[in-house]
């Protein structure tokens, strides 16, 4: 197996990963509540990969902002991240192979991290 080499690589690991992701029984519900476009979520996906895992700055937003909106409306559950990084890993390991891979699973799981805590964080403020 090669490595992520181009942005083909994550358009294709992207929309491999969506595949799976919308069809499963936990978290495919999330993108049907969230009324997911999923022709209109790739390119966005794959720019802010394509920022992360080859540092050229293509995607401008607020992937943060982004979930802390949608779990007002949808609920989004640690089960929710862990079934999501699940999924990545998979997918990652199952197509690629290589330094720029594990990056795409290292930062994969400290965004979740930093998400499912920003949520946390978010529904204690709301509790109080």
């Amino acid at each position: 197996m090669e490595d992520i080499q181009h942005k083909q690589d994550i358009l294709y690991l992207v929309e491999t990963f969506y595949k799976t992701a919308l069809a499963d029984p936990l978290i495919g519900p999330v993108f049907e509540e969230a009324n997911f476009v999923l022709e209109n979520h790739i390119p966005v996906m794959v720019s802010f990969w394509e920022t992360i895992l080859f540092d050229v700055i293509t995607y401008k937003g607020n992937p943060m902002l982004k979930h802390l909106e949608l779990h007002q409306s949808v609920p989004l559950y640690p089960s929710h991240f862990e079934r999501w990084m699940n999924i990545w890993i998979a997918t990652v390991n199952e197509k690629f192979s290589g330094p720029v891979a594990e990056k795409a699973i290292i930062r994969a799981k400290s965004i979740a991290q930093l998400m499912e805590y920003k949520i946390k964080q978010a529904d204690q403020k709301t509790s109080l």
